[in-house]
Parts: structure tokens; sequence; C-alpha cells
């Protein structure tokens, strides 16, 4: 029996970014419980910004540390906690990277722009967003099926408060009760999974599954099939990739639209981390015979892919609330996400986080922009559907033109962010001869179209009901811009970023767990 191991004084540079999350949640709420009335809940939104800043501070001193070669317990640019129960590598410091910045501008963008007759609970809707991104970040970084689940847990559980926190809305309210049984069922069918992969390996360390997954073929081949066709589905749920998406339009619309972005964003991008951790450790090295095991969990990745892409673009195509088209558009885009991992690891694709890793950031981007364009037309005016846009060039030209370059992204379209992330996936589909992807991903990118179009005829060929100028908060322009901008950045300058990405990981060491 494995001695216990405790964390030592050294350990807890390593636990930084989680530690000063979890304290400045708890400090946030004592303070926001204390503060009178008469005092703009923003603050609260202020503090949470440099609460994530911070972390976001300690996670690049920890990857520049990692990058220079520190000792570890088991391979170099990583270090084990707790007998491999909490792994600090490049994978989890990069994903936290990204949550931590998609966090900061959420917040940053909802700031002075959250109504208090729209969201009473106003300083809960901020320092609650910190909780949720400890368990994204718990979830990126775990190295055990049990640390897994808590973070996923921890994420969901804070989820479902912040759906519901507009108290007065009927929407918000069916929104908020929908996503708990969905999440519900969800995570009860990965802990099941879970605990048939247990039970034929004995252990939850993915290490210790590493090495007891191929002996368990020999006598527990269809409880392992079992084990990871639960999971695949529990994270098809939680992921909303077709034909599990029902619930994700009905919970965007009903959440405050900064909440929407987060789910979009950062939820997503946590149940991606927790699939790479698991499927990549664990599934990829079931060969069973002559690998059929491995080629048809695989294949079911493949094909909810294939799914999510086709149903989430054709479902947008009918949508004229925002909120709704944009959570179908996740649905198909969470479809692309999932390609590069669904293609898994060959001598001829072995640049499949990379892909994932740069859509991602290039999808963070433009959904933050569109979500944050959203929010000030809504509220100007009054309505979440495809007409507050109309005539929008003629009121905010710039705030227009900044949109069209999101849409373009969120298309697929050069030269942005969104064309060269679908662009390298489509390389990857190709590399391994899966043609018949590569036409799905091809057709529902060209459909898509029509889909951001509508955005763009309201905004240009329309006439609006409203001819004064549109209002908005510093912090929303400034949002709006800096995705913008980044989103062309991306697409300028792709190999560059994509060379960046890949000195910084390495499968072997970030991604594979080697005893």
């Amino acid at each position: 029996m494995p001695a216990l191991q405790t964390l030592t004084w050294s350990d807890t540079w390593y636990l930084a970014p989680e530690i000063v999350l979890s304290i400045a949640a708890i400090l946030l709420a004592v303070v926001d419980l204390f503060l009178p009335k008469r005092i703009n809940r923003d603050v609260i939104g202020w503090l949470t910004l440099v609460g994530l800043i911070a972390a976001a501070v300690f996670v690049v001193l920890q990857l520049l540390s990692l990058g220079s070669g520190a000792p570890t317990d088991s391979s170099p640019g990583a270090y084990n906690l707790l007998a491999g129960s909490y792994r600090i590598d490049d994978f989890g410091n990069l994903l936290k990277l990204v949550f931590l910045g998609a966090s900061a501008f959420i917040v940053f963008s909802s700031l002075g722009t959250v109504r208090d007759e729209d969201v009473p609970i106003k300083g809960e809707l901020y320092y609650l967003i910190l909780p949720a991104v400890l368990g994204a970040m718990v979830m990126s970084s775990s190295g055990d099926l049990i640390t897994l689940f808590i973070g996923l847990e921890l994420l969901s559980i804070t989820s479902y408060v912040l759906v519901a926190t507009r108290k007065r809305s009927r929407i918000s309210s069916e929104a908020a009760f929908k996503y708990v049984v969905t999440g519900g069922v969800a995570s009860a069918f990965i802990l099941y999974g879970m605990s048939f992969l247990y039970g034929v390996t004995g252990g939850t360390n993915l290490l210790a599954l590493l090495k007891e997954i191929t002996p368990a073929l020999e006598n527990y081949e269809a409880l392992l099939y079992i084990s990871f066709f639960l999971m695949i589905a529990g994270f098809a749920v939680k992921l909303a990739l077709a034909p599990f998406h029902a619930w994700a339009a009905d919970v965007y619309q009903g959440a405050p639209t900064p909440v929407t972005a987060f789910l979009a964003v950062v939820a997503k991008g946590a149940a991606f981390a927790m699939l790479y951790r698991i499927f990549m450790n664990t599934a990829f090295f079931t060969m069973g015979t002559e690998g059929t095991m491995k080629k048809d969990i695989f294949l079911g990745l493949t094909v909810l892919a294939a799914a999510a892409m086709i149903v989430g673009t054709v479902g947008a195509l009918r949508q004229r609330n925002v909120k709704r088209l944009l959570a179908l558009s996740g649905v198909a885009n969470a479809g692309i996400l999932l390609t590069p991992l669904a293609l898994s690891l060959t001598e001829f694709h072995a640049s499949l986080f990379s892909e994932f890793l740069y859509f991602l950031i290039a999808y963070a981007f433009m959904n933050i922009g569109a979500f944050s364009v959203l929010t000030i037309v809504s509220r100007d005016s009054g309505n979440e559907s495809l007409t507050g846009f109309a005539g929008l060039y003629h009121r905010a030209p710039w705030t227009a033109a900044a949109m069209t370059i999101l849409l373009c992204s969120l298309a697929g379209l050069p030269v942005t962010g969104g064309f060269f992330g679908k662009l390298f996936i489509l390389f990857g589909t190709v590399q391994t001869h899966t043609y018949w992807l590569s036409a799905i991903l091809l057709v529902t990118t060209v459909v898509s179209y029509a889909v951001y179009f509508a955005f763009i005829r309201q905004m240009y060929m329309r006439s609006g009901a409203l001819d004064s100028g549109l209002r908005m908060s510093a912090p929303a322009a400034i949002t709006i811009w800096i995705c913008t901008l980044a989103t062309l950045a991306l697409g300028f300058l792709p190999m560059p970023i994509l060379d960046w990405i890949d000195q910084i990981f390495s499968i072997p060491t970030d991604l594979l767990l080697r005893g």
C-alpha cells in the first residue's frame, strides 16, 4: 500500500494560482455581505478581476519555471503533487491561462453593463466566477479520477447558481432547473463510467490506470467498453454535443449574458481538458484485439464531432434569438474542438493539442467579443433577437465593424483566428485520411456563412427602430476591441503562435503520463 503523501510548504508554490482564487472568493463573499447596499457592486467586480489577474501571474511564473528545466518527480517539465493526484505541467498551465484570461475579459466587459433590476444579486454574479474558474483549473491539472470529478462538480454547481442569478426572470429559473437536471445526469454518467474503470483496474490515479488497463482487457473488455462509452455520453452532455445538446439553447437564453459567455468558453474548455486527461491516458492505450477497442472509442468521438457540426449548423439557420443562435453555433464549434482528440495521436498527426488550443483561444476571443456586443445591443434595444442589430452600422459604425470581424472569425473566413483554427484542424483530418470528416467540416463551414451573414444583413441593410447612438460602458468597448484585434492577430500571425505553443508543450511530457 503506497505511503500517504502530504503537501509541503514548497508544494504551495505550485498551488499558488488555486490558493489565490480560493482566498479571493472567500474574502469577496465576506466583503459583499458587509458592504453597504448604497455602494455599487461593481467594486466586487473590480476585486474579482484583481484576483483573476493575480492567479494568472502565478501561472505565467510557473510556465517560466517549468520551461527552465526545474526538477520533477517523474518527468522533465512537470511536477506531481500528492502521489500524482495533482499535476503541474504545461498542458494544465496553458489551459489555465485561457480560463483565467477569458474569465477576466468576461468580468471586465460586464462592469457597468449589468443592471440591478435584471440581476439583483450582482455581487454574487462576480465572485462566484472565482470558484467556477477554480474548478476548471482543477480539471486541467488533475491526475486522478477523484480530483478530476471534484473539479467538475465545483465548476458545475457554481455554474448552476450563476445561471439562476436573474431571480425575477421565469426564463432564467427554467434554464437553471434544466441545467441542474441535465448537468446532474451528465455527472452521473461520467461517475458511473469511472466506477467501472476503477472496478476493473483497482485504482483511480491515471498513471495506475495506464499500467493496469492493458492487463484488464484480457478479462474485462466488455466492462471497459461500458466504462468508456458511459463517460463519452456524460461528456457529450456537458459539451452540448449532438444529439445531447437540447439543453444548451434554453440555458444560454435564460442565463445573464456574462454567464452565457462563461459557459460557452470556460465551462466548455474545462470539459475538454478533462476529456483529454482521461482519454489520452486510458483509451489511447486500450489496444485490445488488433486495437479494436481503441478504434471503436475514437470512432465514437469522431461520430459525435460530425453530428455536432451538422446539427449545430443546421439548427442555427432557423434561429432568430441571438443567444440561442450562438448556443447552436457553440454546438457546431464543440464538434470542431473535439475533432483533434477524435483523430487520436499518430505519427502523421502529432499536433492534436496545438490545433485544439489554437482554435480554443480563437473561439474564446470571438465569442467573448460577440457576447459583449450582444450585451450592449440587447440593453439598448430591449430584446435579444436579430432585429436588435438592425441599423447598427448607422448608429455605431465602429461597433458594427468590430462585430463583422468577430462574425467572420466565427464563420471561418480569412484572415481571422477562426479561419486558421479550422484550417489547422482540417489539415489534421486530411493527414489521418479521415476524408469524410473533412467534407463535413468544409460543408458545415460554408453553410454557416448564412447564419452569420444574417447579422451583417441586419447591421448594414436594415433600418433600426432607434436613431440615437449606441450607449456602452468603457470596459465593454475596450473588451470588444481587444477581442477584435486579437482575432485579427491570430489570423495574421498563425504560425508564430502555433510554433510558440509547440515550443512550450510536449505530448510525452505534458499529456501522456509516465511511470
